[in-house]
């Protein structure tokens, strides 16, 4: 196992609500990739509350109302760059909105200002010098919306797979890392399975810990295409995808054999651990018990005190949504799957693995996956000294890009030692 990296140090907090700031400083991480304007958000930021959801919701909902005027006076046939920048800024506006919406499946926000979230991106998408094109493939009892974004180089290039975990859309991820990608000569899918914005919404089905199943048509879409080098597909898995993207190269009998290199940012390698490690001992106790109805009251009552943290209230909300279980107790069963075990051994291809140093979300399990695949794997630690300390590396996309991408160049151009 190769290893990279340092100790590092903290960053200036932009809310005094720790999910706040990191939610903040996701919207302002993905400026360098035409997501945002750093000015804007920061102004927004200004005008959130601590604790208060609904001044969340109104400072990025303004931001975005802003961002689609700007974008609608804007002649497109003249100023392509232009309205482009303007419609990705109103998405990511859009999707900041909604962020925290989720402890009421009745609010209507949820799918409106997500499908203006979706209007928004995909005139945005439709101005590259490459137009994005949105697919669906068919799986084994649902649908996976992709979308291919091509290099616009002639010929076959490595491609890379990609996908988001607990609470990313494949929107997000163009300005996480697909431009990025793209500027270097590689093309990327994106794409979404059960439990992500999409397929939770138009489909209506919470998370599966059976990931390959979400994969295979996605590299058998990617197989059909002549742009695309078949022997350089890597897949690339960010926050708990870097669960599911390291599930699907090492589960069998199903593991996906047909990928060259493998990329978890950051490695997980048993999220029902870390979900249970923020569980208060009482509670604890209860879920050991197998008290469904106490734990179920217990946490429902917890995320509606007015003392609940952000980082608590947020967490069961987001993770009943997308599991799609209105019990806490089922919910945190569910999560026990989300483990490779010893499958993570029948990783059989190059492997990078992202830690994050003050990473408090899944702390502590990327060196752990890294150590366990042995020599294929490569672990680096970004650290808080070079402002990449965050969970998965939140505010350093370049720098983290320029590592991850180098490395898989290396190994699908046959020069990596």
């Amino acid at each position: 196992m190769a290893e990279e990296g340092k100790q590092g140090s903290t960053m200036l907090q932009l809310s005094t609500d720790q999910s706040f700031h990191f939610e903040i400083l996701r919207a302002v991480s993905i400026a360098p990739y035409q997501g945002a304007d750093i000015g804007e958000v920061l102004t927004a930021a200004a005008k959130i509350k601590p604790g208060d959801f609904e001044s969340y919701f109104a400072a990025f909902h303004d931001l975005a109302v802003r961002a689609h005027n700007q974008a609608e006076k804007i002649d497109v046939a003249k100023y392509p760059v232009s309205a482009r920048t303007a419609f990705f800024r109103e998405a990511t506006y859009l999707r900041s909105a909604e962020f925290f919406l989720h402890g009421n499946w009745e609010d209507p926000r949820i799918n409106s200002i997500w499908e203006q979230h979706r209007v928004a991106f995909d005139k945005a998408i439709a101005l590259l010098p490459v137009p994005g094109q949105r697919v669906t493939l068919k799986a084994e009892g649902f649908d996976v919306p992709a979308i291919f974004y091509g290099c616009g180089r002639p010929g076959r290039h490595p491609t890379i797979i990609m996908c988001s975990g607990y609470d990313g859309s494949q929107e997000e991820l163009y300005h996480v890392a697909v431009e990025a990608a793209l500027v270097r000569g590689i093309n990327v899918i994106t794409y979404e399975g059960p439990g992500q914005p999409t397929v939770r919404r138009e489909q209506n089905l919470g998370f599966t810990h059976e990931w390959e199943r979400v994969v295979s048509p996605v590299v058998d879409y990617a197989l059909t295409r002549d742009d695309v080098n078949h022997d350089a597909i890597g897949l690339w898995g960010y926050s708990l995808g870097g669960y599911l993207a390291a599930r699907a190269a090492a589960m069998e009998p199903r593991f996906e054999p047909r990928i060259a290199a493998v990329m978890a940012i950051d490695g997980v390698s048993d999220f029902g651990a870390a979900v249970f490690q923020k569980f208060p001992p009482e509670l604890l106790e209860l879920y050991k018990a197998g008290n469904k109805e106490g734990v179920d009251q217990a946490v429902k009552f917890a995320v509606s005190s007015p003392e609940a943290p952000t980082s608590f209230r947020w967490a069961i909300e987001q993770g009943l949504w997308a599991f799609n279980t209105k019990s806490p107790y089922e919910w945190a069963t569910k999560c026990l799957d989300y483990k490779l075990g010893d499958a993570v051994h029948n990783i059989s291809v190059p492997f990078f693995v992202a830690e994050a140093e003050k990473d408090d979300l899944l702390p502590g399990q990327a060196k752990t996956v890294a150590e366990a695949v042995g020599e294929l794997a490569t672990y680096h630690l970004f650290t808080a000294e070079d402002g990449a300390g965050e969970h998965c590396s939140i505010g350093a996309a370049v720098l983290q890009n320029q590592v991850v991408f180098d490395w898989f160049q290396e190994v699908v151009s046959g020069n990596r030692t």
